[in-house]
């Protein structure tokens, strides 16, 4: 692990796409702080930073596991640039939250967000790849099943879950990697497009 510590980041992502765990290692070791921090400052809880941070870890992982890893010296920036997306979503899901309701008219189109961003024919599509996603979710173990179901439709934070679970957050996120790497493979096998 030594010979690691001298090697480049991005010798180090291609290590660690050929399986070796220790090459992430170093790579978290080395850039942990800078993008914990860059979370933080701009989300101003520790909660959810951490739990944007562990995101954007999961989508680092599975970006390289996949070989789509394309930014060939720049893994700082790649990683910072997933950690910026991660909070703007943040952003624009507490955006969508805080809309005014005139459900007394049924239906709230006129304060609906995502149909005047993508369209309503966008969103339909949207909605349907949700449904095929929440039938392959019916797919995973139970215990993965549980941690995916709780922190998307239950929007909890990893601590919640670990806490509610009886178990660490490590085994947390463990749990949600296995199941973001067999909800990505069930959904190649159906035809259903899956951005992780």
């Amino acid at each position: 692990m030594e010979s690691l510590n001298y090697m480049t980041d991005d010798e180090l992502v291609q290590l660690y796409a050929e399986g070796s765990n220790e090459a992430f290692d170093i790579l978290l070791m080395r850039h942990k702080n800078k993008v914990f921090s860059y979370i933080f400052t701009a989300i101003k809880d520790r909660d959810e930073a951490n739990d944007l941070f562990q995101e954007t870890l999961i989508k680092a992982i599975m970006t390289i596991r996949q070989g789509k890893y394309t930014e060939k010296g720049r893994f700082t920036q790649w990683l910072l640039r997933i950690a910026h997306n991660l909070i703007i979503d943040s952003y624009r899901k507490d955006k969508n939250e805080n809309t005014i309701s005139n459900e007394e008219y049924g239906t709230d189109l006129l304060n609906d967000i995502k149909l005047y961003d993508d369209g309503l024919e966008e969103y339909w599509a949207k909605e349907n790849a949700l449904n095929e996603i929440v039938v392959l979710i019916d797919q995973l173990p139970e215990n993965q099943q549980i941690i995916v179901r709780k922190r998307f439709f239950k929007d909890q934070s990893f601590k919640e879950i670990a806490d509610e679970e009886g178990i660490s957050i490590n085994t947390a996120l463990g749990r949600m990697r296995y199941a973001l790497i067999n909800l990505k493979k069930l959904a190649t096998e159906n035809n259903i497009y899956m951005e992780v």
